[in-house]
């Protein structure tokens, strides 16, 4: 796996499968340009559950870290020495820390990140959330509604499994989870703040359904952007979040632990993911 390498270089990768669709390499290589790391790289491998411990075994101490996405972020959790208190709460690790002397921490910064997007788009607190879906991502988003509301969510789930799934979460996690069908997902539309973690396609038929007024949308997809319900909701003038904006701040998040530098260059790293999306 590794070669033998000048100890001033330093590497790190986003894993997964698949994996070729990543933007993290388009937005690590932006920091480490604008914050001068010339002797840094940043690559992405396709790496299934299977493959994961041997691809960790074989790093060497030039490696600083790793981002993870699909199918890793809970099976990298036995590999670690240590695990933050926040990728133990939503069992999820998306970045893992590596220090010379071979110690192996890992992190969820998908949480923060969420609560660092909305914060810039103006929404520090709500009294209520709706959440659509119940998947990986509708747990991060749980995570994150226990900062910032102070009220009730509910997720709109399609099935009795999904919804004790999530209630599960929120016990967890000590915030107020009501469930409902998916089939009254219109209503989650009235809510102060409204988080769609299905994937593409699935809330278009909502945008058909949206009421007058719209308080805030935070969409986690990126591509295709933007969703049918992102685009008739800023028409409708309400407040849109991106999946691109999530990306972003938790990719900040990984720079700055990987790097120790510290704050990462946030304007830069949207610029280079939003031309990259744009060439697609």
């Amino acid at each position: 796996m590794s070669e033998p390498t000048d100890r001033s270089r330093r590497r790190a990768a986003v894993l997964g499968s698949p994996i070729a669709h990543s933007l993290s390499p388009v937005l690590h290589r932006a920091a480490y340009a604008e914050l001068g790391l010339a002797d840094w790289s940043y690559e992405r491998f396709e790496v299934d559950e299977a493959a994961l411990p041997d691809f960790l075994a074989g790093l060497g101490p030039e490696w600083a870290g790793l981002s993870l996405t699909m199918p890793l972020k809970r099976a990298v959790i036995p590999l670690l020495d240590s695990v933050s208190e926040t990728a133990a709460s939503v069992e999820a690790v998306n970045t893992v820390v590596l220090t010379e002397d071979g110690r192996r921490t890992g992190d969820n910064t998908d949480v923060p990140g969420m609560v660092a997007a909305l914060r810039e788009h103006g929404v520090e607190s709500v009294e209520s959330a709706a959440v659509l879906g119940a998947g990986a991502t509708a747990s991060s988003a749980l995570a994150a509604l226990a900062r910032i509301c102070t009220g009730e969510i509910t997720a709109y789930v399609r099935s009795a499994a999904r919804a004790a799934e999530m209630r599960q979460w929120g016990e967890r996690l000590g915030v107020e989870v009501r469930t409902a069908d998916w089939a009254d997902a219109a209503r989650a539309l009235h809510a102060p703040l409204v988080i769609a973690t299905t994937p593409a396609g699935t809330t278009d038929a909502l945008a058909a359904a949206l009421p007058e007024r719209v308080a805030t949308l935070f969409d986690v997809l990126y591509e295709p952007w933007p969703t049918a319900l992102a685009a008739r909701w800023s028409a409708y003038g309400g407040a849109v979040v991106s999946g691109l904006d999530l990306l972003v701040h938790q990719a900040v998040i990984q720079v700055e632990q990987m790097t120790g530098r510290t704050p990462a260059p946030l304007a830069a790293m949207r610029q280079a993911g939003e031309r990259a999306l744009a060439a697609r």
